[in-house]
């Protein structure tokens, strides 16, 4: 397997359940509060780093602040396996935070402050660039500043190396943005909003795909949580069908389903089968609480997919 490269954001994310949101100058009590690592570069990393064949194999690139915070998430990578030599502490600027405020019924209220995040540069692309020579993957998100992920997508497609980009949080692009990337991986929202065409079920992503590959791209995955995932691309216009697994938390699916797909292609897979290992993880991950912690395991996400073809 060839290493994987995840270029993103990392969040703490700051958990409040509650019965209900606070009005305007008034104090609601909670019933919760936690903490746990996030944002979507980092699940990406943990994601992939419990399915890779070796630790170490996926690398981290980024930047947190010089506080606790900003500590946790880099020991918690380093624990998962992740290679976090180039994750970056900028001194003097806060960690990346979301405050998430959660209802009883599960919706859920988010502010981010994206800290050191923000502040990610060139630095960070020659950071990717100066690892590419033993890289299959690079994973991307649209979290952190867009010139710093466009100068690292096109380093790596200079290179060879396949490029999968996650467009969230959906932001507005240059022309010209995705003509690098391998594959987008857009959920049903996102695609909508790329697309113009509302993504209901598996006829509307497969329009939707078709119009999003004209921006540039050569392949299209569209993740429709419990209908499975809709694939476009050269000779392949196909919907895989989901897992039946029973859904306790989908905050992380994407990410996972991200992770598993880029292991899969540095692992030699053909497209297809990435995205079927993607999915297996995506399956897992939504099986239980959690956003970092709730990724499968290897051998967890590879008997999921053996089910599959019994």
């Amino acid at each position: 397997m060839k290493d994987v490269i995840v270029l993103g954001g990392l969040n703490m994310d700051l958990i409040v359940e509650t019965p209900r949101l606070a009005g305007p100058g008034e104090t609601a009590e909670g019933t919760r509060f936690y903490t746990t690592p996030g944002g979507k570069g980092g699940n990406q990393a943990v994601a992939a780093a419990r399915i890779a064949e070796s630790p170490g194999s996926v690398k981290m690139v980024g930047r947190v602040g010089d506080d606790a915070f900003g500590e946790q998430m880099g020991l918690f990578l380093k624990h998962e396996g992740v290679d976090i030599s180039l994750l970056r502490k900028t001194v003097g600027i806060a960690s990346g935070i979301a405050a998430i405020f959660i209802l009883p019924d599960g919706e859920n209220h988010v502010n981010p402050v994206y800290g050191a995040n923000g502040l990610c540069d060139r630095q960070q692309s020659f950071d990717v660039r100066g690892a590419l020579s033993t890289t299959g993957v690079l994973l991307c998100q649209q979290e952190i500043p867009l010139p710093a992920t466009k100068a690292a997508i096109d380093a790596a497609a200079r290179a060879g190396v396949v490029v999968v980009l996650d467009p969230a949080p959906v932001r507005q692009v240059p022309d010209g943005f995705y003509d690098s990337v391998t594959v987008l991986t857009p959920n049903q929202g996102e695609a909508s909003t790329m697309s113009g065409i509302e993504v209901t079920d598996a006829v509307s992503a497969r329009s939707a795909a078709s119009a999003i590959r004209n921006l540039g791209t050569e392949t299209v995955i569209v993740t429709l949580g419990d209908q499975g995932a809709w694939i476009e691309s050269y000779g392949i216009s196909e919907l895989l069908d989901p897992f039946d697994v029973p859904v306790v938390a989908s905050v992380a699916a994407g990410d996972a389903f991200n992770g598993g797909l880029g292991v899969g292609i540095a692992s030699g897979m053909d497209l297809l089968d990435a995205a079927w290992l993607g999915m297996a993880s995506g399956a897992i991950c939504v099986s239980r609480d959690g956003a970092q912690e709730a990724m499968g395991s290897k051998t967890e996400v590879l008997a999921l997919m053996d089910s599959k073809t019994k």
